[in-house]
């Protein structure tokens, strides 16, 4: 099995370290980042920045870019009088709801109004390697059964407005507003591909490719398939597990080609099973879109892990990820850590709970 190169991009909150309000100075942190050798990228709301590492071979290197890469960002956040947060959401929200000052930002805003303005909502993107755009298709048809479980994992965002928001990804559902959002339809070629996104760009869902927000996408940038579904996970360990887990479901998709199953799953059902697993996060229930029962999440897990097995025997990682997954499972994610500090210390523990785990 061939094993393909890869890329993450996550994304930063940048709160005050008194209030814990979101700290709009992503300009400031980013020039200062730049003088420690890190580029970072401003996004939509000003309290956000994005890493980005370069293009990898392996896991171990992967977690020594985001080591560095959150460790100089926090520098540089504190040397402005912030921190940095790995969160969906910011547990805490001020009254501001400024957009970047970008043209194009500020363009999106006047077209998509109060949408725009919602702070610092923060993801996770892997970039895997594909042949060619066709190929990079083929797997989005693939990939969209395993978007649920993905939520469930990643889900690192329960507690916003200093609120339990009684999901465990309230990320996912804050960004299930824009109308380019969302899985992925099923799409059998790349003309029906062009034919989708061209809809999209007539109605002004999206006034640009790089507003094609799907779950999964082939990049406008680069030779890849995207893969954007998940919170920014709450340690740099839950990020190489999750970018682990879908390297080799690339790789499995690749393997398999435009026959995988379960490829041909209605958009409804995937869009009801990623409800019920932002809500539930590890601790319930999620559809299993391939055989249409209700599972336990760690159901669905283990038959994520016997689906992929050949990929992650390829990359080398069934242990690491297995044990990754225990790990996870037993002493919890990020939705849930931030649950546990909320009930017993309110939302600026979760603050400076998240902050000392990022």
């Amino acid at each position: 099995m061939d094993v393909p190169t890869f890329g993450v991009e996550e994304e930063l909150l940048l709160v005050e370290e008194s209030t814990g309000e979101p700290f709009m100075e992503s300009a400031a942190v980013a020039h200062v980042a730049k003088t420690l050798g890190l580029d970072l990228d401003l996004e939509l709301t000003p309290c956000q920045i994005e890493t980005a590492t370069p293009i990898l071979d392996s896991m171990a290197d992967l977690r020594g870019h985001l080591v560095e890469s959150r460790g100089k960002a926090g520098v540089a956040a504190r040397e402005m009088g912030g921190q940095v947060l790995a969160a969906g959401v910011p547990p805490i929200v001020g009254d501001r709801q400024p957009v970047s000052k970008t043209d194009r930002y500020q363009r999106i805003a006047q077209n998509f109004g109060i949408i725009a303005a919602e702070q610092g909502v923060c993801g996770c993107h892997v970039h895997v390697a594909v042949p060619d755009r066709a190929r990079a298709i083929e797997v989005s048809n693939s990939l969209r059964p395993w978007l649920p479980v993905l939520v469930a994992l990643t889900a690192n965002s329960a507690i916003h407005r200093s609120s339990d928001s009684g999901y465990s990804s309230w990320r996912t559902m804050l960004w299930s507003r824009w109308p380019s959002a969302g899985a992925p339809p099923h799409l059998a070629s790349e003309e029906e591909y062009d034919a989708a996104i061209a809809r999209l760009l007539e109605v002004g869902a999206a006034l640009d490719a790089g507003m094609i927000y799907w779950d999964v996408r082939p990049s406008s940038n680069f030779p890849t398939i995207e893969v954007r579904v998940g919170d920014v996970p709450a340690t740099v360990g839950e990020t190489v597990l999750y970018a682990t887990l879908v390297r080799a479901l690339v790789m499995t998709a690749l393997a398999e080609g435009p026959t995988a199953a379960g490829s041909a799953i209605s958009s409804d059902d995937v869009r009801l099973a990623k409800w019920r697993a932002a809500r539930d996060g590890l601790t319930g229930e999620c559809p299993d879109l391939l055989s249409g029962r209700m599972v336990s999440t760690r159901t669905a897990v283990d038959r994520m892990l016997a689906y992929i097995g050949p990929a992650l025997d390829a990359l080398d990682e069934r242990v690491a990820v297995e044990d990754a997954l225990n790990s996870l499972f037993r002493n919890g994610n990020g939705a849930m850590q931030q649950r546990e500090v909320f009930e017993r210390c309110g939302a600026l523990a979760v603050v400076e709970h998240v902050a000392a785990r990022t």
